[in-house]
């Protein structure tokens, strides 16, 4: 829970606030940006929510910060709302879980719910309230992994839901040796007809993407939108494996047609597929520059 004797000082006075125990994730701000914002390389509000909708944005952000590090001054009596708003829908029948986890630093989780069993997109941090929300969705036949950095609670979701892991051999470790599904090689895998699993080398030597209908295509770390540069990024200061892999790997995604774009960190990005396409170019371009001043 936030620690009000944390709170941030420079936390506009009211209801809401948020400690100084925040990791700088970003969540709350691409959450509720009415309400937060960046200071010092942590959040803070900035603006105390007016009406139902802000008040409603602010609540669902303090469920998803991954290290509770926002509060509220009252006990919201209207928690349990916010808390039955998760899954958040995003489009179709695409959804945010919520409820992020410290594990992996705060990443966002997606739910694809469909009549065959729902697929969960990356691990949320394993709550009640989360878990009581997906039953009611449906099962969840399959648990994609992107990469290693977002593995969080993916044993408790397995054991509860009894889904099958799918997960790139390249980065299996220990904690991960035992899920059901094992990629390998760097060809795409069709897991049914609408979604592919595309192998991504690059901020990690396993990490892999999934494109759902050439309409949504879950990211994990490897492609997100950048509200400060204005353009679909990645970031050569996290990239832990090869950045002459990863721009590659960008090259052969750009191939592909999608309309969103679902990160597990930055923003999501949604735009027809000309623009996507412009975007993936100068994405492209972009990380070709910084291979040639780093050569």
């Amino acid at each position: 829970m936030a620690n009000v004797n944390l709170r941030h000082p420079q936390n506009i006075n009211g209801d809401f606030y948020v400690d100084t125990t925040c990791i700088d994730c970003d969540t709350c701000r691409w959450m509720s940006p009415q309400v937060f914002y960046q200071l010092d390389e942590q959040s803070a509000v900035y603006h105390q929510p007016i009406n139902q909708t802000e008040r409603l944005s602010a609540l669902q952000a303090l469920l998803a910060c991954p290290t509770s590090s926002i509060g509220t001054i009252q006990t919201p009596k209207d928690i349990k709302i916010a808390q039955q708003s998760f899954p958040i829908l995003v489009e179709q029948n695409v959804y945010h879980c919520g409820y992020h986890s410290e594990k992996s630093y705060g990443a966002a989780s997606y739910l694809i719910q469909l009549p065959e069993g729902n697929i969960l997109v990356d691990s949320p941090r394993f709550t009640p309230p989360l878990v009581k929300q997906l039953e009611k969705l449906g099962s969840i036949r399959y648990m994609y992994l992107t990469h290693k950095d977002h593995i969080a609670d993916h044993q408790k979701f397995a054991d509860h839901f009894h889904c099958q892991r799918i997960f790139h051999q390249d980065d299996i470790s220990t904690d991960t040796q035992n899920v059901e599904i094992k990629l390998t090689g760097s060809e795409p895998f069709q897991l049914t007809p609408d979604l592919l699993i595309i192998p991504v080398p690059g901020h990690t030597r396993g990490h892999t993407v999934l494109l759902y209908k050439n309409q949504f295509l879950f990211t994990g770390d490897h492609l997100s939108w950048s509200d400060d540069l204005h353009q679909l990024m990645t970031f050569p200061n996290f990239c832990w494996y090869s950045w002459t892999e990863q721009t590659k790997s960008m090259v052969k995604l750009a191939n592909y047609s999608f309309e969103w774009v679902l990160p597990g960190h930055g923003r999501r990005f949604h735009g027809d597929i000309q623009t996507m396409h412009q975007q993936m170019q100068m994405c492209i371009k972009f990380m070709e520059n910084v291979h040639q001043m780093s050569a």
